[in-house]
Order: C-alpha cells, then sequence, then structure tokens
C-alpha cells in the first residue's frame, strides 16, 4: 500500500475521458483565479491611496467587458456540462454483453461471486478487454467502491442494488478501496483488482475451485424455500409466472406499471406487498431473515436465467 503513487495508472477504457476533464477543470480554475488575483493586485498597488493615480476618468460601465465576462463563462460552464454529461452517461451505462458480477459490501471486506460460481473477498479477478458490470449492495452500512487506476467510485447501498461497469485495458494487480468512512476498521477495507488475459482468467475461473454456478444455486434455494409451489406457470397459480419476468414492464394491482429488473425482484423477495402484481394477493411471505445476501444475488440470477421473452401478466 505504501507504493500508490500521486497519479494512478490509467488502465480502462473510460480512465483517459475522466482524466482529460480533470485536468481541464484544473487548467481553468488556474488560469482564472490568476487572472482574478493578479488583477486585485495591480489595482491594490496602482490605485491605493496616496498614490499619484488620475481618477478623473474612472469608467462605470462597459457594455462589451460586461458581456464578455458574463458569455464566455457561460459558454464555458455549458461545454463543462454537456462534456461531463456524456462522460458519466459512458460510465454509468454498460454495453451490452457485459460480464455481470456481484459484489456485497460488509464491516469489513468485499464479497464478491461470479456468475460462474467462483467467490473471493477483497480481490477481484477480471479479464482484460473485457466489459465487467459490477451488481452491488450492502449487507449493513452504506460503502463504496473504489479502483482509482480504473477512475471508478460508485457508492454500494444497504437494501437496494446500484451497478458499476469498467473495461479494463492493462494486466496487473490494481488497488481497490472502500471510499465511504463505515466504521472503525474502513480503512482497513482494501483489496486488489488482478487483471488477466482471456485466457489465463478462464484458467483461473476453471482451477479456483468455483463450485456451483449462481444459476444453478438461485434454483436450489428457490426450491429450498418452496418457490415452486406458487410460481408454477398453470392455470389457477397463486403467484405471477417467473418466465420470461426479468427486463418486462409488470402492471401493478394499483393500475400502475414497473421494470422488472434486479431493483424489483429482489424487494419483491423482501417485501412482497411493496409492488403487488394485478389479478394476485399478497400471500407470499417476507424472506428478509431468513435470506443472506448471497442467497439473494443467487436468487436474483436465477430468475434473471428464466429468460426476456414478453409474456401476459395476469
Amino acid at each position: 500500500m505504501w507504493n500508490f503513487p500521486l497519479i494512478p495508472d490509467r488502465a480502462s477504457t473510460i480512465a483517459g475521458e475522466v482524466d482529460a476533464i480533470y485536468y481541464f477543470l484544473t487548467f481553468i480554475s488556474l488560469f482564472f483565479g490568476g487572472i482574478i488575483v493578479i488583477g486585485l493586485l495591480y489595482s491594490a498597488i496602482r490605485y491605493r491611496k496616496a498614490s499619484k493615480s488620475s481618477r478623473a476618468n474612472a469608467v462605470h460601465d462597459h457594455l462589451g467587458l460586461e458581456l464578455a465576462w458574463s458569455l464566455i463563462p457561460l459558454a464555458i460552464s455549458i461545454g463543462i456540462f454537456v462534456w461531463s454529461s456524456r462522460v458519466f452517461i459512458n460510465m454509468h451505462v454498460a454495453p451490452k454483453g457485459a460480464m455481470e458480477i456481484y459484489v456485497v459490501g460488509k464491516q469489513w471486506m468485499w464479497k464478491i461471486q461470479h456468475p460462474q460460481g467462483n467467490r473471493e473477498i477483497n480481490t477481484l479477478h477480471v479479464p482484460v478487454g473485457k466489459p465487467v458490470k459490477l451488481i452491488m449492495t450492502s449487507q449493513d452500512v452504506i460503502h463504496s467502491f473504489y479502483i482509482p487506476a480504473f477512475r471508478i467510485k460508485q457508492d454500494v447501498l444497504p437494501g437496494r442494488y446500484t451497478t458499476q461497469w469498467f473495461e479494463a485495458t492493462t494486466p496487473g494487480e490494481y488497488h481497490l478501496f472502500c471510499a465511504e468512512y463505515c466504521g472503525t476498521s474502513h480503512s482497513g477495507m482494501i483489496g486488489k483488482v488482478v487483471v488477466m488475459e482471456p485466457a489465463e482468467y478462464e484458467q483461473w475461473l476453471a482451477g479456483s475451485g468455483g463450485g456451483l454456478a449462481m444459476t444453478t444455486s438461485g434454483q436450489q434455494v428457490f426450491q429450498q424455500f418452496g418457490c415452486q409451489t406458487c410460481h408454477k406457470q398453470e392455470a389457477g397459480q397463486r403467484g405471477p409466472s417467473l418466465e420470461g419476468l426479468f427486463g418486462t414492464q409488470v402492471k401493478l394491482a394499483n393500475g400502475q406499471t414497473v421494470l422488472a429488473d434486479q431493483d424489483y425482484i429482489r424487494e419483491s423477495i423482501l417485501n412482497p406487498s411493496a409492488k403487488v402484481v394485478a389479478g394476485f394477493q399478497v400471500l407470499m411471505p417476507m424472506y428478509r431473515t431468513q435470506l443472506t445476501q448471497e442467497q439473494l444475488n443467487q436468487l436474483v440470477e436465477y430468475v434473471k436465467s428464466l429468460g426476456t421473452t414478453k409474456r401476459k401478466e395476469g
């Protein structure tokens, strides 16, 4: 940890864009700040009391000057807003087909699970040149997943999912921090990201004893708690069908519609009465205290695996 550089390496596709905005903002701040300071010093010395400068022809207004110092900063501000908005969107909208990895923040460690079943603590293995989408939640308090070399940082919140994506460009090991104070051992909540060549990454997946894939584990949890007794796809079912649910619009009993994304599935498991599907009653118990965060992630992944084809609700 003592070899952490003042300016970390650029090791992701977005790092260069983030640095460009940072350096531009720094230059603009220094440039205009310097003009203001120099102007103040010049005026303080040139027109100080007891100086022989003539004050007879003081300028009280100058339309061109006023327009210049209003319109030029406005144009620069709009340019910064448009530029930074584009970079922000690029940072937070993962490309289609990105590899998804689940992250659980816990005092004081990062618990990570790959779709293939591989688990890690405070270490994240990823392939170079492959977009990776992190699906993150917290088991206790607010954390923040921060990889300086990738120029990404995202709060990890209890009770919901947040996402962040990146594409590593250079193999190697990079620092991983929690950037949100989360308790007495916050400073020890550190880890590393290991970026590997695709072939090496596949070897690591095969040789690290990953166990069951998340969809398989999720199916086992689904059957363990008897979810199939209500969510089977047949006439007279007591709960809505989960086949093709993920990514569709679901009509609720209150007349509203909601997107069946990861947060919707998670909330429906933990608090079934929050969003009741039209045509069904609230019969499902809450599983808030019965499921671990890992089991919940596995259930979500299993429901996602049931397909995304559109179907009629109720």
